[in-house]
């Protein structure tokens, strides 16, 4: 397979190009199902037949399976949405500077796009037809954002799975990702009423002065110490320094080492926001714990080993970490399904205006997706 991997670099590249320059922010949902048509497009011409579960306000989601598949076993999960938004690729695409690619989304998570498809059309020239049947693929649109509509699709597709792959890209030493927190994402609105600071006080209602009690009493939520983390990250209000402010909003950030934190804190989070301390505000509260953590159990410490044997075998040593980060991997392991991140090409800085990816990564992590899926299917078959 290296053989055949190494001669379609190039090839890699220009697809990789291709998928990032098209614009696919979470929100703009055109440019979300146009990389799903680019990708759907490549699947259909290797007899992989895709379903499209069709969506209102964000992009399409795909599932994806050979057409003779019958009972896939391995569930790979990636997403088709990035952080940015429409016009990013006009002010910066994709660009190769040393060994390096540029572009809007290149590691997070166009290249694993790119790193999945090759790795099946290597199992597929190389003849190993119980590998390349034995994987279901799940594309989502809404990853960024929550994997609100997505998140029970992939929960009950997972269900009866053995292993779990998910493509978010490696850390930056080329490590896997054994366990994620988990956490939640809540939008508070304060609705108050203008009046003029400095003829009419007594008419208004602040709004900031409402959200400000708020967020005292959410950042004391915080047990650092205990895994739970609290953050009003963004705050919002005011229309000048001479009015009583009428509206204020605030984004608040949870993340979470237990599942039953999630709950906890949900609860003492609605409370906090249930009733007003200052007379006439109205508070909206949206949002909730979306992922329970990723637990690193007996049965992915057993996948695991089993991945790191296949890293032995072509010469890589490839540890494994914790992080804080989110993914969909919290929503494979929910369901008690032995789940690895990370096993996108190596990159850096996502998010961010200088997002990259290593290049000669790309064959490399694409060969050891290719023997991973063989291996696993192996072991299944044994099973």
């Amino acid at each position: 397979m290296i053989d055949y991997l190494q001669s379609k670099e190039q090839e890699m590249l220009f697809m990789l190009e291709r998928l990032v320059n098209k614009d696919s922010g979470s929100h703009y949902k055109k440019g979300v199902d146009t990389v799903g048509k680019i990708l759907s497009n490549e699947y259909k011409l290797l007899n992989f037949k895709v379903d499209i579960v069709e969506q209102t306000d964000v992009g399409n989601h795909l599932l994806i399976r050979h057409k003779d598949a019958t009972s896939p076993k391995i569930i790979i999960l990636g997403h088709l949405d990035t952080v940015f938004k429409e016009g990013t690729v006009k002010e910066r695409p994709f660009k190769i500077r040393g060994s390096r690619a540029y572009g809007p989304g290149v590691i997070d998570m166009k290249g694993s796009h790119v790193t999945l498809l090759y790795a099946l059309k290597a199992l597929i020239e190389s003849g190993c037809e119980d590998a390349y049947k034995n994987v279901h693929i799940i594309y989502n649109s809404d990853e960024e954002i929550g994997s609100t509509t997505s998140h029970v699709l992939i929960e009950n597709i997972a269900l009866g799975k053995q292993y779990a792959l998910i493509m978010e890209p490696a850390r930056p030493d080329g490590s896997f990702v054994s366990a994620r927190r988990g956490g939640g994402h809540y939008d508070l609105k304060i609705y108050g009423k203008a009046a003029h600071a400095g003829i009419a006080p007594e008419d208004g209602i602040s709004a900031i002065e409402e959200i400000s009690h708020k967020i005292i009493k959410l950042q004391k939520l915080n047990r650092i110490q205990e895994g739970i983390n609290v953050n009003v990250g963004i705050v919002k209000g005011g229309e000048s320094a001479n009015v009583i402010c009428p509206y204020a909003e605030a984004v608040i950030d949870i993340r979470i080492d237990k599942l039953e934190q999630g709950f906890t804190i949900d609860q003492e989070i609605r409370e906090i926001c249930k009733k007003a301390d200052v007379p006439g505000a109205i508070i909206e509260l949206e949002g909730g714990i979306n992922r329970s953590p990723m637990v690193k159990n007996e049965g992915t410490i057993k996948l695991l080993k089993m991945i790191q044997e296949v890293c032995e075998e072509l010469g890589l040593q490839i540890t494994d970490v914790s992080t804080g980060g989110n993914s969909d991997a919290s929503f494979t392991s929910n369901v008690g399904v032995p789940t690895i991140d990370g096993l996108g090409p190596i990159g850096g800085n996502a998010h961010s205006e200088d997002e990259y990816l290593e290049i000669p990564s790309l064959v490399e992590r694409t060969l050891l997706l290719s023997k991973i899926i063989k291996r696993l299917s192996e072991c299944e078959n044994k099973s």
